[in-house]
């Protein structure tokens, strides 16, 4: 059983920082992308960031130059710094990543979301 807990959300004025942090863990054999997406209010859920293991990175234009992605792949951990925050980065922020849990098999799982709320 693999499991993807995130954590670091939460309420932020406009102009602000935050990092969003997604431990995966369980029965785990190799980890290629991990990445982050976000469903605003009455949206659907976007890409926001992505990683590969070797550290190569993809970015929404929504948010390049202000959120940088990045992992530590000894934690199987990745990491959100958001910064300059604006009220439309507001949403719900899912963490994906893609995990083979035994030889020859992989399958992408997410997590649970945390809610990310930029406003004065």
């Amino acid at each position: 059983q693999v499991q993807l807990v995130e954590s670091g959300g939460g309420l932020v004025q406009p102009g602000g920082s935050l990092r969003l942090s997604c431990a995966a863990s369980g029965s785990i054999f190799s980890i290629n992308v991990m990445g982050w997406y976000r469903q605003p209010p009455g949206k659907e859920r976007e890409l926001v960031a992505t990683i590969t293991f070797g550290g190569f990175t993809n970015y929404a234009d929504s948010v390049k130059g202000r959120f940088t992605i990045s992992r530590d792949n000894a934690k199987n951990t990745v990491y959100l710094q958001m910064n300059s925050l604006k009220p439309e980065d507001t949403a719900v922020y899912y963490c994906n990543a893609h995990i083979s849990p035994r030889v020859g098999q992989w399958y992408d799982y997410w997590g649970q979301g945390t809610q990310v709320t930029v406003s004065s």
